[in-house]
């Protein structure tokens, strides 16, 4: 594989989670093309964190990024104006083909240097309102946890940005290397970018128990017709709790967590297996050929043939 070179921006005032989550996530490793730096225009550069982090790359750096990512900052005061110098790096980054990103508020940056205008974004829920009223041109997203804009991506709150940077992984490489990294960080299992990134009561309250039992059990099933019926019934809730526990918890509703869970083992299968596409439709939960495309054209514009040719391990390309 040739060397995808990925770039993070170090700025001032940066939080330091947010820059650690692509670091880990694009770190050097065998099965992976992704080769990751830090650069910025100052070192050592001030972080919110308290402490300051010394950057070995320049701003010249940057210019070979295949992937240039812009982490968050605190969630007190917003900086900004950015300076002219990084606003000018991320255009040109852009013009030249490469892919920019964001984690949770380093979307301001982008949103500054004109490369959100026309196109749809988030960032921390807290800070959609302020977004849109700075950038009138962009969409903002309110509820979601990441945006994928084909080259442009943002993320909404730091921890969304996991889940944005292993769906780069997956969209690069696959889901099979994406779930080997997510299990190696022991990051939560995949999570589409439409679900909510504001969840009223992530933790269950005293006494309580939550879901993720009934979640597990699920997943050993999903080529079973399961229903929410049969899910309550195991969780032992009725059907109503149920579905106000699942929507807390996730942030979607049990049928879009279902097909989600079952798009990603017919991903795994197609990656992994040389079965017939009718049969990791049956497999993976989603019934015919047909309803595996319809799918698959949905969540990925794409077909499952042309996805095991992009990514199997088995099948020659």
């Amino acid at each position: 594989m040739s060397v995808h070179r990925v770039v993070v921006l170090a700025l001032e005032g940066m939080a330091p989670l947010d820059l650690a989550i692509p670091l880990q996530i694009f770190g050097r490793r065998p099965e992976t093309p992704y080769e990751v730096s830090v650069c910025g225009p100052d070192s050592p550069v001030p972080t919110a964190g308290g402490f300051a982090m010394a950057v070995t790359g320049g701003m010249e750096d940057v210019e070979t990024a295949d992937t240039l990512i812009v982490p968050g900052f605190n969630t007190g005061a917003l900086p900004g104006p950015f300076p002219r110098e990084v606003l000018d790096v991320l255009t040109a980054a852009r013009a030249r083909g490469g892919r920019v990103v964001s984690i949770c508020t380093g979307a301001f940056v982008l949103a500054e240097a004109g490369l959100l205008d026309g196109l749809h974004a988030t960032t921390h829920w807290q800070y959609t309102d302020e977004l849109e009223q700075a950038h009138p041109a962009v969409h903002v997203d309110r509820d979601v946890l990441y945006v994928d804009e084909g080259d442009i991506l943002t993320s909404a709150g730091m921890c969304c940005g996991i889940d944005l940077c292993l769906h780069i992984v997956r969209r690069d490489l696959g889901a099979v290397t994406a779930n080997e990294i997510a299990r190696r960080i022991v990051a939560a299992p995949h999570r589409e970018g439409g679900q909510a990134q504001f969840v009223p009561a992530p933790v269950a309250d005293s006494g309580d128990t939550t879901l993720g039992g009934t979640r597990a059990w699920a997943l050993e099933r999903l080529r079973d017709a399961l229903t929410v019926p049969q899910l309550a019934r195991h969780a032992g809730m009725s059907e109503r709790s149920f579905m106000r526990r699942f929507a807390e918890e996730t942030g979607t509703t049990p049928l879009q967590w279902l097909v989600g869970a079952r798009l990603g083992l017919a991903r795994e299968l197609l990656e992994t297996t040389d079965q017939s596409i009718d049969v990791v439709a049956r497999d993976s939960g989603l019934g015919s050929a047909t309803n595996l495309r319809l799918h698959f054209r949905r969540a990925l514009n794409t077909t499952p043939t042309a996805y095991r040719r992009a990514f199997s391990r088995h099948v020659p390309r």
